[in-house]
């Protein structure tokens, strides 16, 4: 499996299942624009990718602010010539049980969760028509599959990525365009390092491969996407969720 030639923009790529994704991208042999609002995180990935031999190169961007994404991906588009790729990664919580949550909160996580990936989607969208070829990879969850309590922003926010990823699917496929969605389960990040080790013990006792799922199992889901093998695969969603919910 080769993207050699491929160009891949990864949101939320600084840590977690983002950087696991870019690591991957490039390593089958994409260069990769990673962006994030780390610059610090994001050079060191650079760095880690570049010393390899791979092409990468950092863009600051908070997806929760659209002139910053604008701004980015006219930068990586002048930097790499095009986008063939695009990860919609980037991802927040702000729990709290749905009678009490403040509609701050609401706004922050689907703003930053789902009307991002529109807008970066409306960004590399031109490259890819004009090419006729691209992928486009959102990251959803599990929980926007099967609710969770104490997360209605959140699923609400992941289960609206799955329709958009559907309607985007519908409106590109003439063009060679995929558009996928990977849901990840449970899965160990720092978004989840803050969970309670009875929470976690929990958790992997509904998980049938008994056990906590890493970013590089999202990262391998996300590149067999992204890839030439997958050209006939759109509108889907992919589960990396160990058993946890099937079906």
């Amino acid at each position: 499996m080769t993207l050699s030639g491929r160009i891949a923009l990864v949101t939320g790529a600084s840590q977690g299942i983002g950087r696991a994704c870019a690591l991957k991208l490039a390593a089958a042999g994409a260069g990769v624009a990673v962006a994030a609002r780390n610059q610090e995180k994001l050079n060191e990935l650079v760095q880690q990718i570049t010393s390899t031999g791979g092409n990468a190169a950092a863009f600051s961007m908070d997806v929760a602010e659209e002139d910053q994404i604008k701004s980015a991906f006219k930068a990586a588009l002048a930097h790499f010539g095009k986008i063939d790729i695009l990860v919609n990664n980037a991802g927040i919580t702000r729990d709290q049980l749905v009678m009490r949550m403040k509609r701050a909160d609401w706004d922050a996580v689907l703003n930053t969760n789902l009307t991002s990936a529109y807008l970066c989607t409306q960004q590399a969208i031109g490259s890819m028509l004009k090419q006729r070829w691209g992928r486009i990879v959102n990251v959803t969850s599990v929980f926007g599959q099967m609710g969770q309590a104490g997360q209605a922003n959140y699923a609400a926010s992941k289960a609206g990525l799955i329709g958009l990823t559907m309607a985007i699917a519908r409106e590109v496929g003439s063009r060679n365009i995929t558009c996928n969605a990977v849901a990840p389960g449970f899965i160990e990040t720092a978004m989840t390092s803050t969970l309670g080790e009875d929470f976690k013990q929990m958790a992997v006792k509904n998980i049938p491969l008994g056990r906590v799922g890493s970013p590089d199992d999202v990262a391998g889901a996300v590149a067999f996407l992204a890839s030439e093998e997958a050209a006939y695969i759109t509108g889907h969603v992919l589960s990396v969720n160990g058993g946890m919910l099937m079906g």
